[in-house]
């Protein structure tokens, strides 16, 4: 028997870490062998799903969804006998986006008695309004997606975690402890000024597998990271808190006020002061 990959062989058009994809079916399946490359939550609309995991196994129908780990699975789906066809809407995510989720929201995980593959939840009037949200979405351009699905992610997240508490989330990073405490010790010292091989040190890497790891994180170079936060956190004080910038620039570390100047400039298209006075 093949083995599917998902999502990769859904053929979403896009490279977005975060995707969604609304998966209608008339053919049923029994155990088929199923590659997970990304975390998922199947929100079943129609016909009823069996999945089987290495340490755990959930049936349901379309009163529940499912949160499935990335990873390998058996899958069955049977049509409703209503509509005679299947349905599910299906939101992909990374492990990158969970440990950034930890680390933005200060959450502070410990492992649970019971840590399965999947997890099964009953639908409630919040959910179904979601998954609403997310298939219209779906219909909207590429470009207005990828700068919601990001949001839509913390928001089931947060609810989720708010009403089920966080051991689930565990689950999700298991795996990933070296990259959660990455990120973490990044996050925590962003507006510290370390140099990338203090950092490196921190984490007991070296500089070069630092900055690979660092760059298979956040997309971007170490320095343009930093230099990002800093000056975005230089406008805070700015605008929030009546900082003059011969105040700012030394804490942000910028050596001069013309380098501080020059480089805030760059970012956002005009001087300290007159981000101040608009």
């Amino acid at each position: 028997m093949k083995t599917i990959t998902l999502p990769d062989e859904l053929n979403i058009h896009n490279s977005f870490s975060i995707k969604v994809y609304d998966y209608k079916s008339t053919a049923e399946i029994s155990k088929q062998q199923i590659l997970l490359n990304k975390n998922t939550f199947s929100f079943l609309q129609e016909g009823n799903k069996e999945v089987f995991f290495n340490d755990s196994s959930k049936s349901i129908d379309n009163s529940e969804f499912l949160l499935m780990t990335s990873g390998h699975c058996l899958m069955t789906e049977k049509l409703s006998s209503r509509s005679n066809a299947y349905r599910s809407i299906l939101f992909f995510f990374s492990t990158e986006d969970v440990l950034h989720f930890i680390t933005k929201f200060n959450l502070h995980l410990e492992q649970p008695n019971n840590s399965p593959s999947a997890f099964s939840f009953q639908y409630d009037t919040f959910i179904k309004r979601f998954v609403d949200s997310l298939v219209d979405l779906s219909s909207h351009s590429i470009a207005l997606q990828q700068n919601i699905l990001s949001t839509k992610f913390e928001e089931i997240m947060l609810y989720l975690t708010e009403i089920k508490g966080i051991d689930f989330l565990y689950a999700l990073v298991a795996e990933n402890q070296q990259q959660q405490k990455f990120i973490q010790t990044v996050e925590s010292n962003k507006l510290n000024k370390l140099t990338i091989k203090e950092l490196a040190f921190l984490l007991n890497m070296s500089v070069s597998s630092f900055k690979r790891e660092f760059q298979k994180q956040y997309q971007c170079s170490p320095s343009k990271w930093f230099q990002d936060q800093r000056l975005d956190h230089a406008a805070m004080l700015l605008k929030n808190h009546s900082k003059r910038p011969s105040e700012v620039y030394e804490a942000m570390g910028y050596e001069s006020l013309s380098n501080f100047i020059q480089a805030f400039k760059k970012k956002f298209g005009i001087t300290p002061k007159q981000y101040q006075s608009n």
